[in-house]
């Protein structure tokens, strides 16, 4: 269910990174239905090249898959050049990102890095690497960070995210200041429940949490005001309210879609506490067999 123009963005160039699947693949087929040519670029090559095609085909657009890691500077930059040659991008969906559920006490200094040099570093290359070639250019633009509502009152359990998506919040607030004058715009979305497939392998293996957060299988959310979780619809129509001409006086904002979980229970991992050390070892393990089918799709 869409709520605008099917030619709202003709003549936008969007890229959103972490295009690949989930919820960035739900954003970047929403824009090319909407008619902006759609960059994605990810990790896995050829998760991004068979979605770059079928949003192609399904939406009769323009998508292109770029594979890159975002962690590293070099290959931000020399993505961003590619695009930047083809024509200025008009907005950025900062969208890639990594988490898993944990004690934090248990985290190692890798397993730390894992999730801050994606979320933290990684978004900060992006949006470095185009704001300096938008403000060279005198081009406006739009920023979208995919942040969650962690930023405001912590994420037990899923520290490395909620830091890094907490750090990316003052990004936002702090580069709509100083980039207003060059009519760049910075707001982010922070979403509650939306199922993926890959993010609820990490956060909810073996849906072990169905009756707090929801399950993917039955759809539910017991501890939601709504009693749902989000539906894929709602996410793409405000992330499509946001990136649109129109609410040009709307920048610096963190927007909640979450059905008003924070507000009545904080909506995080705190219920988590209750959990044994087995418990945690079968979680490991669950999450530990999911990265390794994820890097055995990957090409670099």
């Amino acid at each position: 269910m869409t709520m605008f123009r099917a030619d709202l963005f003709k003549g936008k160039r969007i890229l959103v990174t972490g295009g690949g699947t989930g919820l960035g693949r739900e954003m970047a087929d929403e824009y090319a239905k909407l008619g902006a040519t759609v960059y994605i670029c990810g990790r896995r090559g050829p998760v991004i090249e068979e979605t770059a095609q079928e949003l192609s085909k399904n939406n009769n657009a323009r998508v292109v898959g770029l594979e890159c890691d975002i962690r590293v500077p070099d290959a931000v930059d020399d993505m961003m050049t590619r695009i930047f040659n083809e024509g200025p991008l008009t907005g950025l969906v900062n969208n890639a990102a990594g988490n898993f559920i944990s004690r934090t006490k248990d985290l190692s200094p890798n397993g730390f890095n894992a999730i801050a040099n994606i979320v933290f570093h990684g978004t900060f290359f992006v949006t470095l690497a185009a704001g300096k070639r938008w403000i060279e250019k005198k081009q406006k633009a739009n920023v979208i960070s995919i942040l969650t509502t962690w930023v405001w009152n912590g994420g037990p359990f899923t520290v490395p995210s909620a830091m890094s998506k907490a750090g990316l919040n003052v990004m936002t607030k702090s580069l709509a200041v100083e980039w207003a004058p060059h009519g760049i715009r910075l707001n982010a979305i922070a979403p509650g429940p939306f199922p993926t497939k890959g993010a609820w392998e990490r956060l909810n293996p073996g849906s072990m949490r169905s009756g707090t957060m929801g399950s993917e299988q039955d759809g539910s959310a017991s501890g939601n005001p709504m009693g749902r979780v989000g539906q894929m619809h709602e996410l793409r129509n405000l992330a499509t309210f946001l990136m649109a001409d129109g609410c040009d006086y709307l920048t610096g904002e963190t927007i909640a879609i979450d059905g008003g979980a924070f507000l009545a229970g904080g909506g995080n991992f705190s219920q988590l506490s209750k959990l044994g050390d087995q418990d945690w070892e079968n979680i490991r393990n669950m999450i530990k067999s999911t990265n390794e089918k994820d890097r055995a799709k990957r090409t670099v």
